[in-house]
């Protein structure tokens, strides 16, 4: 598995991490987490991204590989109390949020904690970043970053306060492209990126009822992507190499609920990126038809 240097931190993060939403908010038993992290592991994954509001995401993670600490990069989230619907910020509760995620993972340090999509009015009042200043301070992470995108995110990357940017960034959501990836790079800032297969939001045939993912499939409905011909496994490859290759993104997490999925993955991106072709016809194509309202998604 390809790894990257991560910014200025000294991390070399494999390009493909995992997202943790999915085994949280799917409910998913926990000796199939077991087996799906230990796997891949086994097969070059060492990054692993969760949050404080994925159910019990961070729970699964800490009893499936908190035996294995060393051989990962641990990344996650806060900002919320037990649900991304009830937000919690100001200074305590992010502090006590952080404590409570080094209990849940069954670690004393984490490698990244990350402000989640908090609005640029908060980042301007300063408690959040001092409270994760303070938790870095104290060895509770090594590292702080910033978890959003457009106008927020770019005022969190010129605070200079953030070791790194998580943002959203596929064949439906380029904005961060132009917007952010060269404020990052100038910044030596490492860059996840979230959603890096859009949702694979095309699968569905219809109008989906899933919230979040129908701004996506909407986007996809004018996009028309000629690469998109209904072979779905190929397509999310293609989407997946796509994302990887924009200058300056270190790492696409990628969810899953299924074991050896990730492993399927990795076997696609160690095809190497697209043609410059077809990377250009994804990007040309955007251009073509990105409407004002087509802003990064949370």
């Amino acid at each position: 598995m390809e790894k990257r240097a991560f910014g200025k931190t000294g991390m070399n993060v494999s390009v493909l991490g995992f997202g943790g939403a999915e085994i949280g908010f799917q409910q998913v038993d926990g000796s199939t987490v077991s087996k799906l992290l230990n796997s891949a592991l086994d097969a070059g994954l060492n990054v692993i991204d969760t949050a404080e509001c994925y159910v019990d995401s961070e729970e699964k993670i800490g009893t499936a590989v908190a035996g294995r600490r060393d051989d990962f990069y641990l990344f996650t989230k806060c900002g919320h109390k037990g649900s991304y619907d009830v937000d919690a910020w100001d200074k305590d509760s992010i502090t006590a949020s952080i404590d409570q995620s080094l209990k849940r993972l069954r670690t004393d340090r984490v490698d990244l904690v990350q402000l989640h999509s908090c609005s640029e009015e908060i980042l301007r009042q300063g408690d959040v970043i001092e409270a994760l200043q303070q938790a870095k301070q104290a060895g509770k992470t090594r590292f702080i970053g910033y978890s959003g995108d457009s106008a927020a995110a770019v005022y969190a990357i010129n605070t200079g306060a953030f070791d790194a940017l998580q943002t959203s960034l596929n064949i439906a959501d380029q904005e961060a492209v132009d917007l952010l990836l060269p404020l990052a790079r100038a910044k030596q800032m490492g860059v996840i990126v979230k959603r890096p297969v859009a949702n694979a939001a095309w699968k569905e045939k219809s109008y989906p009822d899933y919230f979040y993912i129908q701004t996506y499939w909407k986007r996809l409905q004018d996009l028309k992507y000629d690469f998109i011909k209904g072979n779905l496994s190929a397509e999310v490859a293609h989407a997946l190499r796509f994302t990887l290759m924009n200058d300056g993104v270190h790492t696409a997490i990628v969810g899953t609920t299924q074991p050896n999925r990730w492993q399927q993955n990795a076997h696609e991106v160690a095809k190497g990126p697209l043609s410059k072709a077809e990377y250009d016809s994804i990007r040309s194509r955007w251009k073509e038809v990105v409407a004002a309202d087509w802003v990064g998604q949370n």
